[in-house]
Parts: C-alpha cells; structure tokens; sequence
C-alpha cells in the first residue's frame, strides 16, 4: 500500500479549478519531487493530503485512510509549507516546545530537532530576527518534532545558500534512507535532480509523468556531442537526413535523433575525422521543460 495517495482528486475555488482528476501515488524510502509552474496545483494538493482542505471530488489519502483519520498527526505527518507560520516575539526553542506540549513530545526532542537543523546557538533568538533561510531551517525542526514516518515539504530550499542547499539534500535522502516518505515541491530543478528519486509532474492541475528520475529525464531524449575535423559540413549533412543538430562552434555541435553509428558512418561518406562521440542525458530542466510544452530560453 502506498503511504501516499491522491485518487481522482479535484478542488475547485469558486469558478477557478485548481486540481483537476488528479491521481499518484508516493511509496516510502524514497524522496518524491513534486514539480510544476506556479498555479499548477501543487499546494492545494498538499494541503489535501494534511487534512487542511475538504477535496471538491477524490480523496487524498495517508497510509490508506483520510487525513482527518489520523490518530497522532506529528508522529504521522511532519509538514512544512510555508517559512511565516511563527509567533515572531517567540523564540526558536520555545515555538518548538509549544508544539511538543500540544502533542506531548519530551522536550528532550526539541534539543534533538535544533541540532540536527544546525540551529544549536541561534534558539533563543526571537524569530523575527532569523532570516528566511533559518525560519526555514525552524520549521524543518517542526516537521520532524514527531519522528514521523511521512514528511511533506513545500519549497523547503527557498531562501538557503548554497552549503544550506546540500545540508538539506542530504537530510531528506537520509530520511528517506531510514524507510520514511518524503514529498518535496520544488523550483529548483537542479537540487531536485540532485535529490529525487521519483518525479510527479503536474500542471494546471492535472498530472502530465509521473517514474523515475531516469525515466523522465530519459525522455527528452539521447542527444550525442560531436566533435570532428569539419563540424559546419558534418552538421550539415545530418541535418538533412532529417536528424536535429544543435548550433556549430568551436566545440563541436550536439545531435538528436541521429545514432552514433549513423553519425559515424557519414562521416566517413564525408570523409572528415571524427575526434569525440559522446552521448548526452537530457538535463532534468530539459525534460521538465519538454512537458510542459515550453523551450528553456521562454521560462
């Protein structure tokens, strides 16, 4: 059984249709990247499967029951969708102590959460004072107070450097690794390519692929890079057999649509040296961008 299902899931706001027949489902011990443009849906979807709204139609469900089932949310669900959700006189420590008295978590897990968010020596600051980068780092600190088996983030990375970037990546992959599911929405593809496992992509509502991260990525298709003694009249030539030749420079000029051997064998026809065959995976930006309909240069 999956820890995470959306069935058929549709929410409409008034005449505006956010999520639209939605259906996925998320297994555990993997980091899930949950991905689509603005307005796609993602959110709503989210805050579905917290309980936080009542669906038009479907059902977002949790270890196979509905949200509002759950007998001990924290230690179910850890959740973070949004960096705001702090009083801002509180200070670190005592917002996350609050959180364990409501649900009767040893405050021992509070000293727990800080260290392991590296926020050990900034507790007893007043939140209003933390930059976004650390209130993302406290409500990280909120959504593993519980030990939960499932962990839902949206846009956790928003407002961390570079070094906070891989400190999070290699949390949530050892998260993942001790068997917990994790659902992460992001924009930026390149630390999701670094962190995913599995891929949900959506837009307007709707899901548009959902595999693995080789298989998405695997879609846009193999390109080849080339390299050769006549690049312009090599280039030429595969262009009109009917392969898709990238722009000619210095460095060679790439290929779709073309095999090595068939690349290689033109090249004899034409009589030029070949000096590098080197096949190219499609970037996660690129096959992102395939699937939504769009070229990278119009995003």
């Amino acid at each position: 059984m999956p820890e995470l299902e959306v069935r058929n899931l549709s929410k409409r706001y008034g005449k505006t249709l956010a999520v639209d027949d939605l259906s996925f489902e998320v297994e555990a011990g993997r980091v899930t990247g949950f991905l689509g443009p603005n307005g796609s849906g993602k959110t709503t979807t989210m805050r579905a499967l917290l309980g936080l709204l009542r669906p038009t139609r479907g059902q977002a469900l949790v270890e196979g029951r509905r949200p509002t089932e759950m007998a001990d949310p924290l230690r179910t669900i850890g959740a973070a969708l949004e960096a705001t959700a702090f009083h801002p006189g509180r200070n670190g420590r005592n917002h996350l102590r609050t959180l364990a008295a409501a649900a009767r978590i040893p405050r021992s897990r509070v000293d727990e959460v800080l260290e392991l968010v590296e926020l050990t020596g900034a507790e007893r600051r007043r939140v209003k004072g933390y930059s976004l980068g650390m209130r993302q780092r406290l409500a990280l600190a909120a959504a593993l107070l519980g030990e939960p088996r499932i962990l839902i983030l949206d846009e956790p990375a928003n407002g961390l450097d570079p070094k906070g970037m891989r400190w999070l990546r290699d949390l949530l992959r050892a998260q993942a690794a001790e068997g917990r599911t994790v659902l992460v929405s992001s924009h930026l593809l390149s630390e999701v390519a670094q962190t995913a496992d599995e891929l949900v992509v959506i837009r307007d509502g709707s899901l548009v692929a959902q595999g693995s991260m080789a298989e998405l990525t695997a879609k846009g298709g193999v390109r080849i890079r080339v390299r050769a003694s006549q690049p312009d009249q090599l280039a030429t030539a595969l262009a009109e057999q009917g392969a898709t030749v990238g722009d000619v420079g210095e460095g060679g000029f790439e290929v779709r649509g073309a095999s090595g051997e068939q690349i290689g064998e033109e090249a004899l026809r034409q009589g030029i040296a070949i000096y590098e065959l080197a096949p190219q995976g499609s970037t996660l930006e690129e096959s992102f961008f395939e699937l939504m309909g769009e070229e990278e240069d119009e995003a």
